[in-house]
């Protein structure tokens, strides 16, 4: 008799993300322009499974200095490219941005896309790592040669909210 097969892929790769999380930011206050001050702040997120595990919402509330904003991450597993898409929604404008593109190995997810920041072509890149159950860490770069340099410019640590 032979045993039956479970398909592997990557739709539970955000599993890990599931849930109520306290997170401090550090951003570059200038992006691209060689700047080293960051601004440090607290957000609190909720994000939750749809589409069965094909996909996942979270809605994050920032709290900086310069006034409370809100937005939101979607992300969909194409099970075809076995490939995630995430898309950001910023509170202000109500649009959904270009989707970053990757997948997870070991643990570590790398995700791509190619924008314009300040009317300027860029690539960017998010990577998401898995600390621990309770812990995780989330990195933007922003790239204006082509991926020849990067320049870290925003990270998140994430902490579960029991």
């Amino acid at each position: 008799m032979q045993a039956e097969q479970t398909i592997q892929d990557g739709r539970r790769d955000f599993d890990f993300l599931m849930g109520n999380w306290h997170i401090h930011n550090r951003r570059l206050q200038g992006r691209l322009k060689g700047s080293t001050i960051w601004e440090e702040f607290d957000t609190t997120s909720t994000a939750f499974p749809i589409l069965g595990g094909l996909g996942n919402f979270d809605e994050i509330t920032f709290d900086p200095a310069m006034g409370t904003k809100h937005g939101a991450t979607l992300r969909l597993f194409d099970v075809a490219s076995q490939q995630w898409r995430i898309y950001w929604a910023d509170g202000s404008r109500g649009v959904l941005d270009v989707p970053m593109v990757g997948s997870f190995v070991n643990g570590r997810g790398e995700f791509y896309a190619q924008e314009l920041f300040e009317g300027k072509a860029i690539f960017s890149r998010f990577i998401w790592t898995v600390v621990s159950v309770d812990a995780c860490r989330w990195e933007q770069a922003f790239s204006p040669d082509g991926g020849t340099t990067w320049e870290t410019n925003w990270t998140m640590d994430f902490t579960r909210i029991r």
